[in-house]
């Protein structure tokens, strides 16, 4: 099959939409389909406001149309709600083309921490912009029913997965939790204002925190929490033996729609702590981690989960079973088989 994947979130980019989309599309082309992408590092761009990080493309819908039809696509899939995202969207509807999207970010949210503009006067754009798709891609029950609840439908599950072959729980120990008191209580992701850091920095529990990662608020942060200790991002297997060696993962944010960061720490066998809302409470089960509003209180009784119960439920999260729900879910141009083998 040829899927066109339209993305404003791609490499060089570090994050969970960006690696959701190339794991998958990795298995799916290991699986014989054919991926076009269509993403911002094909054009001149721009920083977006308050997030140098992520570069929002110069695209006309004109170049992205004639991307898309040079490819010649069985079906198309939009991931992101930015400029490449908005442009795919306009050729396919003046076409008469049919599309999938997926909501992976809390766009709302973000945008209301980022700005300070009202949650509910992001909403109109967001049901605008995904009513016209076949079916909208969402990875938990909590999602869809916030985006059922603010009249969205077609609406159809979309889950995640973890790398198998780099997180577990016999991954050594990172060397620089060597001479760190414990317990280790560590955070991986992005260092930005939405992902709410701060609720993690301020708790007082005895050990020592860990900061993995990068992002536009890494200077303030580590001004502000000196105790703390950030070591930048990592990959791999390298970021694999700071899961493993953590006593408890973190996770503080209230905006996501998922959490990758989460399953990849309980496949390696640390147990997480986290606030009950959505992502978290789709994902964590009792015994493997602690959903509390008192995040101190979370991490504490976290710490007594099994270890070992928490690395068999997060081996179960496959990116093969997620590339498999992105298939199923697409929305043929024609009438191609969609098979898990092209």
């Amino acid at each position: 099959m040829r899927i066109a994947l339209i993305t404003d979130a791609w490499a060089p980019q570090m994050n969970g939409v960006v690696r959701t989309l190339q794991a998958v599309t990795d298995r799916l082309e290991a699986a014989g389909h054919d991926i076009c992408v269509i993403s911002p590092d094909q054009y001149l761009s721009v920083p977006c406001p308050s997030y140098p990080e992520i570069r929002l493309a110069l695209a006309s819908t004109a170049s992205v149309s004639r991307k898309i039809m040079d490819f010649g696509p069985d079906a198309i899939h939009i991931a992101t709600e930015g400029p490449l995202g908005l442009a795919a969207r306009r050729y396919c509807l003046r076409a008469g083309l049919p599309f999938t999207t997926a909501y992976h970010t809390q766009f709302p949210d973000y945008v209301a921490r980022r700005t300070g503009i009202s949650a509910d006067y992001i909403w109109p754009y967001i049901r605008w912009f995904h009513s016209p798709a076949e079916q909208i891609m969402v990875a938990t029950p909590s999602i869809r029913s916030q985006l059922a609840e603010n009249g969205l439908e077609r609406l159809t599950h979309w889950g995640r997965g973890v790398d198998l072959a780099c997180f577990g729980p016999d991954v050594p120990a990172a060397e620089f939790f060597a001479d760190l008191p414990r317990p280790i209580q560590l955070y991986v992701g992005r260092v930005a204002v939405e992902k709410n850091i701060e609720a993690f920095l301020e708790t007082n529990h005895p050990g020592s925190k860990v900061v993995v990662g990068a992002g536009p608020a890494l200077e303030t942060l580590k001004a502000g929490y000196p105790e703390a200790h950030f070591v930048g991002a990592k990959k791999g297997r390298d970021l694999a033996s700071y899961y493993a060696g953590a006593d408890v993962f973190v996770f503080p944010s209230r905006t996501d729609t998922f959490g990758l960061v989460m399953i990849e720490a309980l496949a390696s066998g640390t147990p997480v702590a986290a606030y009950p809302v959505a992502g978290p409470q789709d994902i964590i089960r009792d015994g493997v981690g602690v959903l509390d509003e008192d995040l101190q209180s979370a991490i504490a009784q976290a710490l007594s989960c099994d270890r070992q119960a928490a690395a068999r439920y997060g081996r179960t999260f496959s990116w093969e079973t997620s590339a498999e729900q992105f298939l199923r879910s697409l929305a043929p141009l024609h009438r191609p088989s969609t098979a898990w083998a092209a």
